[in-house]
């Protein structure tokens, strides 16, 4: 059995405090041995979402006890990544695991902006041949979280009307492609500058999420999906047929620093089951087998990545910076690099 040898140190993106994207710096840190239960993969890129802007702004205050006070108790943040098994678990062998050292995946693992990561198989999956590796490491958070939005929540149908909020950023993107791949009929609600870029994705029509919501305007749905808007649930039922679903999807800073728009999904979950629609909130599951299956779509290029940039290590806080200022179309990419 090969014995693989690890660096004492590896390059990382580090989180200092809690603040802005000054908060980060490309630096140095431990590298992470194989351990029990864990594949070692070396990271060839990686790809932020919201939840790396919320650990980033130390946002909701509410989880801070949990992250730690005065600065993250883990110091390299994001989750999702992509690049070559490095190392199996010690003693196992690739049928137990799944994989082989050389094998091309993507997944998840908290502390994923490093050269290396530890993550577990069952959040891993083959890349298959054509798919960039930049292309597979935008996929395993926010396409996963449609997936599970669009499948198993909103419960999508052929010749549903869907409305997607939020359809330019990293899960809207998602979530357009999914829906219409499941037969959807499509309208997204985007900025004037994304119109084309969701239209471009399947949605048959925009609406600019300035305009003010109501059935006269937007129209009525089967089901809408809201990423990023901040309007109350009862604003967004009126948009709902008579048996339709509302589905929130995490909370874009559009609370109080305490919750952080948390209170709104917090309020659809305990709203669900006293209303005639169907209202939930989506808690994603990381999943290597959902993360496949997004993978094999893309694959056969019925889905795209919606990578919009991909930028080095060294301009990983620019990339960042566009992505919390909601000015990123679809998701960006970080290629990672030895020094």
């Amino acid at each position: 059995m090969t014995t693989t040898t690890t660096p004492a140190t590896m390059r990382a993106l580090l989180q200092t405090g809690y603040g802005g994207v000054e908060m980060l710096r490309d630096g140095e840190a431990p590298a992470p041995a194989p351990r029990a239960g864990r594949v070692l993969v070396r990271v060839e890129a990686m790809s932020p979402d919201s939840g790396t802007i919320h650990l980033l702004t130390g946002r909701p205050l509410m989880v801070r006890p949990f992250l730690g006070l005065p600065r993250p108790r883990q110091p390299i943040p994001g989750l999702a990544f992509a690049g070559r098994v490095e190392a199996l678990p010690p003693g196992a062998t690739p049928e137990q695991v799944g994989f082989a050292v050389g094998d091309r995946i993507a997944g998840s693992a908290p502390g994923a902006f490093a050269e290396l990561v530890l993550a577990r198989p069952h959040k891993l999956a083959r890349i298959p041949d054509g798919v960039p590796t930049t292309d597979a490491a935008a996929l395993p958070i926010s396409s996963v979280t449609a997936l599970q939005a669009v499948r198993d929540v909103a419960r999508v149908r052929e010749g549903q009307r869907v409305l997607v909020i939020g359809a330019g950023g990293g899960v809207g993107s998602a979530l357009v492609q999914l829906a219409v791949l499941a037969g959807a009929r499509v309208t997204g609600v985007a900025s004037a500058s994304k119109a084309a870029f969701v239209r471009s994705l399947g949605a048959e029509r925009t609406i600019d999420y300035r305009a003010e919501p109501g059935p006269d305007g937007w129209g009525r749905y089967d089901a809408v999906i809201d990423t990023a808007d901040g309007r109350t649930l009862s604003v967004l039922r009126r948009l709902l047929t008579e048996r339709g679903a509302l589905v929130i999807v995490g909370a874009d800073h559009v609370g109080g620093p305490v919750l952080d728009g948390f209170d709104r999904s917090l309020r659809a979950a305990l709203l669900g089951p006293w209303v005639r629609h169907r209202v939930a909130m989506v808690m994603q599951k990381e999943s290597g087998a959902d993360l496949a299956i997004v993978l094999d779509h893309v694959a056969a290029g019925r889905m795209s990545a919606a990578v919009d940039e991909v930028a080095p290590v060294e301009g990983a806080r620019d990339a960042i910076d566009r992505l919390a200022r909601r000015e990123v179309r679809g998701k960006v990419a970080i290629a990672m690099s030895p020094r």
